[in-house]
């Protein structure tokens, strides 16, 4: 499964990575390469959470708008 994450570095210089679709899901690294491996961790430990407590996994459909600014 695909689900988008969202990667920001905050005032100290540490990478925060959440998916939205799987709520509170949410890691941290010193590098983006860290973080992106610690995201994907949670992201499996969260699905399959879901799995043993017999709950729908998230389905996503996604669409990419344009917006003038």
């Amino acid at each position: 499964m695909k689900y988008r994450i969202i990667i920001q570095q905050d005032e100290d210089g540490v990478f925060i990575a959440k998916c939205p679709s799987l709520p509170g899901c949410i890691s941290q690294g010193k590098t983006r390469e860290e973080v992106l491996i610690n995201i994907k961790d949670a992201m499996s430990g969260y699905l399959q959470s879901l799995k043993k407590h017999n709950e729908p996994l998230p389905q996503v459909e996604e669409e990419l708008v344009e917006v003038s600014a």
